[in-house]
C-alpha cells in the first residue's frame, strides 16, 4: 500500500489533531517539521486548545492553528487528518475534519475510525527499545511517507525577552507533588547560580503556584504562554522538575538541568538539547542539593 502523502496532491490541507498538554505539543514539533520540509507545499493546521497555541505561534511548518471544535476542523477542508493526541475528543474531531484519510495509532480505541492505522515506533525504526515521546510523533510522519532521517530538536520561535544582564530561569513546580524537587532547595541553588555565576534568577509558575519559598527573587506568575517563550528563548540556564517549561527550555538550546521522579527520562527527557538529568524513581526528596549544584556546574563548563 501506497504511503498517504503519495496520495495527497500539490497544496493539499493537512490536519495535525495536538489538543495538550504542553510537553507533548512542543514535542510534537519535530514531526511538524519533518512534514513541512519533506512536502513544502502541503497547508498544514494544528488543532490544539488555546491555552496551548503559542506553542505553534510563528513556527513556519505551520500555516493555521485551530480551536478544536468540529466546525473548525471541518472548515479546514483537510484532505489527511493525523490524530496524535488519542482519546475521545481528538476522535471526533478527526471524523469531524472530514479528511478523506485518518491517520491514527494503531493502539488507540475505536480504530475503525481510522482509514490509515500507524504501528508502534519501534516497527516503523525498526529498532526495539524505548522510544523518546519524540520520536514516537516522528515516527507517524515517517509511516506517512516522510523519508527516515534524524528526528531533528524540537523548536519554539519567540524574540528574546528584552534584558541585557544574564539569568537563569527556575521552574520549581510540577502537575503533582511527587514530581517536584523540594522548594527550599530549589531557592539554594538559585542562591548558588547568583552567587557563583552573577546570574539574575526568574522562578516560573501558575497563577495558583506558592512562591513564598522564593521571594528573594524575581518571579513571574501566571503569565501567558508568550511571554514565557520569550522569557526562555533568552535564558543562560534551566533548572526545573520534569514538566512542560522544560521541553520548552531545550527546544531553544538553553542548557537545562531536569529533575525526574518516577517519570522515564529515556521517554521525557529534554530532546537533543545540552542538559543534565538528575532521576530518582524512589521519590525526589532522594536528591540532594548538592548532586544538583554539581551537575549546574557541569553544565557550565560545557556551555557557557
Amino acid at each position: 500500500m501506497a504511503p498517504a502523502l503519495d496520495s495527497l496532491g500539490n497544496g493539499a490541507r493537512v490536519l495535525v489533531i495536538r489538543l495538550r498538554s504542553l510537553g507533548d505539543c512542543v514535542l510534537t514539533t519535530p514531526a511538524l517539521k519533518l512534514l513541512h520540509e519533506f512536502r513544502p507545499d502541503l497547508e498544514i493546521a494544528v488543532a490544539v486548545e488555546p491555552r496551548f497555541s503559542a506553542v505553534f505561534e510563528d513556527n513556519p511548518a505551520v500555516a493555521a492553528i485551530l480551536g478544536p471544535s468540529p466546525r473548525t476542523v471541518r472548515e479546514w477542508k483537510a484532505e489527511l487528518a493525523v490524530n496524535l493526541h488519542g482519546g475521545a475528543r481528538s476522535l471526533w474531531l478527526t471524523l469531524a475534519s472530514g479528511a478523506r484519510l485518518r491517520a491514527g495509532f494503531g493502539h488507540y480505541r475505536h480504530r475503525w475510525a481510522y482509514n490509515v492505522r500507524i504501528p508502534r515506533a519501534q516497527e516503523i525504526l525498526g529498532e526495539e527499545r524505548t522510544v523518546h515521546t519524540a520520536e514516537h510523533l516522528a515516527s507517524a510522519m515517517f509511516y506517512l511517507g516522510v523519508p527516515r532521517r534524524e528526528v531533528p530538536r524540537a523548536e519554539l520561535f519567540a524574540a528574546p525577552a528584552a534584558r541585557t544582564a544574564p539569568y537563569a530561569v527556575l521552574h520549581p513546580f510540577a502537575s503533582a507533588p511527587e514530581k517536584a524537587w523540594p522548594a527550599e532547595r530549589f531557592a539554594a541553588l538559585g542562591r548558588h547560580l547568583r552567587r557563583e555565576h552573577g546570574l539574575e534568577v526568574v522562578v516560573i509558575g501558575a497563577a495558583g503556584d506558592d512562591f513564598a519559598p522564593f521571594a528573594e527573587f524575581e518571579t513571574l506568575r501566571g503569565a501567558p504562554l508568550a511571554e514565557v517563550k520569550r522569557l526562555l528563548r533568552g535564558a543562560a540556564l534551566f533548572a526545573g522538575n520534569d514538566s512542560g517549561p522544560a521541553h520548552m527550555a531545550a527546544a531553544f538550546g538553553v542548557p537545562s538541568l531536569v529533575l525526574f521522579g518516577a517519570s522515564d527520562p529515556r521517554i521525557w527527557g529534554p530532546w537533543r538539547a545540552p542538559a543534565e538529568v538528575l532521576h530518582a524513581p524512589q521519590g525526589l526528596a532522594a536528591i540532594p542539593l548538592e548532586r544538583a549544584v554539581e551537575a549546574a556546574e557541569r553544565l557550565r563548563a560545557r556551555t557557557w
